[in-house]
């Protein structure tokens, strides 16, 4: 998965072996560190991998540099500084000789923000836990993760006084785009309207330029989790904005269809909805990219767990063909929501483990995004930071200089719980 994940693997790996554990490479999907040699198995498992890196950091991204308080570096939370914690955690164990009836192992994957490749090949050939932990949620635990599902639209270009040349945004689809920029055709007669419009226009995040018979537009937004679209600002949304205030009347729908398909709450594909486990539908329009005369858009959907991800599918294409503008479903892919009964294992053992080292009462919780614990049979995410920690995918990502020692003994409380349950 690249050269940065490559080096990220090796280091994991040497510091297990530097530390008396065995440890397996696996293809350079994934790898793992582990300790004991019981027939039951606790994992904890983190990624090393990490979502691109925009403008705007005030740190370095990969400088891991401190400052006042705080550890600043792309990952720091998500989940680079939980993964070391996780490690650091089971070789706590290790070192003090605790009785564990079951082997730990810590796991590193090399994919999870985009696609869970790395998982998907280690259980191939590596064996499920009897329990295990993916540090990369939030406290105490989620035991509830909405589906997620990538619908991938083909959208002809609007055509008439006014058209799409060409539209460009995102990096990833769980990402909010913070940048787009957007080309518009439009008939001679739209000119002195248009200028007017520019002129006047109140989205300072929008610069708009007219060259000749086109519109080159430019937008800023702010970038956050795709889980959480409603934390950011998209610059796609942005930019169809302006282009629907300079539309003609008789265009007006078709483009409110392009603004309205960027909606949060997925009203523009008519997918908007909520279940009692797990709240409301988020749909984040994450990429959108020209091709020939049309443009292929992304939307990343976390839809609630007792839905099922076809259904989503369905009322989308549906929507679109009501609409009448030629948009169809060209792709869609989905993971599966993950829910645990609150009253069930391994969810009782590791908030009794959480709340006698905190002494914080809290229940589970659940959310819009996804973790290992989805993909690896009786395992749930578990938290990775307090309030300053974050925000995961944005700027200057940080984590408090005294956390990671914080939650490696919280981890390494929940494993030697989990071990001991596993040999019931």
């Amino acid at each position: 998965f690249g050269q940065g994940c490559r080096e990220a693997l090796d280091f994991a790996l040497q510091l297990g072996s530097t530390w008396g554990m065995s440890t397996k490479d696996v293809e350079g999907y994934a790898g793992h560190a582990e300790i004991g040699d019981s027939d039951k198995l606790v994992m904890a498992l983190g990624h090393l991998d990490v979502v691109p890196v925009s403008d705007g950091w005030k740190h370095e991204p990969f400088g891991a540099e401190i400052d006042g308080d705080y550890i600043y570096s792309r990952g720091a939370v998500d989940d680079k500084g939980p993964t070391m914690a996780a490690f650091y955690a089971i070789r706590a164990l290790k070192e003090t000789d605790a009785k564990l009836p079951a082997r730990l192992r810590m796991v590193f994957g090399c994919n999870e923000e985009s696609g869970f490749k790395c998982v998907e090949r280690y259980f191939k050939t590596e064996e499920a836990p009897t329990y295990g932990i993916a540090p990369d949620s939030g406290w105490p635990l989620f035991n509830a993760e909405k589906g997620i599902a990538n619908i991938i639209l083909n959208a002809p270009f609007p055509k008439g006084r006014l058209s799409i040349i060409e539209i460009e945004g995102g990096s990833r689809p769980n990402i909010v785009i913070d940048r787009c920029s957007l080309v518009l055709d439009f008939d001679p007669t739209l000119k002195d309207e248009i200028e007017e419009k520019i002129a006047d226009y109140w989205d300072k995040n929008v610069t708009a330029v007219v060259e000749g018979r086109r519109v080159v537009v430019t937008s800023t937004g702010k970038a956050a989790h795709g889980s959480t679209p409603f934390l950011g600002d998209s610059a796609y949304t942005r930019a169809m904005r302006f282009a629907l205030a300079i539309a003609p009347p008789e265009q007006h729908a078709e483009y409110q269809a392009w603004l309205a398909v960027g909606h949060p709450g997925g009203v523009g594909l008519s997918i908007d909805g909520r279940d009692l486990p797990s709240a409301e539908l988020t749909a984040n329009l994450g990429v959108v990219r020209s091709s020939a005369h049309t443009a292929i858009l992304t939307v990343n959907v976390r839809y609630p767990v007792t839905w099922k991800g076809t259904d989503v599918r369905d009322k989308a294409a549906a929507h679109l063909e009501r609409d009448g503008f030629g948009w169809t479903v060209d792709q869609f892919d989905d993971s599966k929501p993950l829910f645990f009964p609150a009253d069930r294992e391994p969810v009782l053992t590791i908030l009794e483990a959480y709340r006698a080292e905190t002494g914080d009462l809290s229940e589970p919780k659940s959310m819009g995004g996804g973790t290992y614990a989805r993909a690896v049979p009786n395992t749930v995410s578990v938290g990775t930071g307090w309030e300053g920690d974050g925000p995961a995918h944005e700027n200057d990502e940080r984590i408090h200089v005294s956390h990671p020692l914080k939650m490696a003994k919280i981890y390494a409380h929940i494993l030697y719980r989990l071990a001991q349950l596993a040999r019931e």
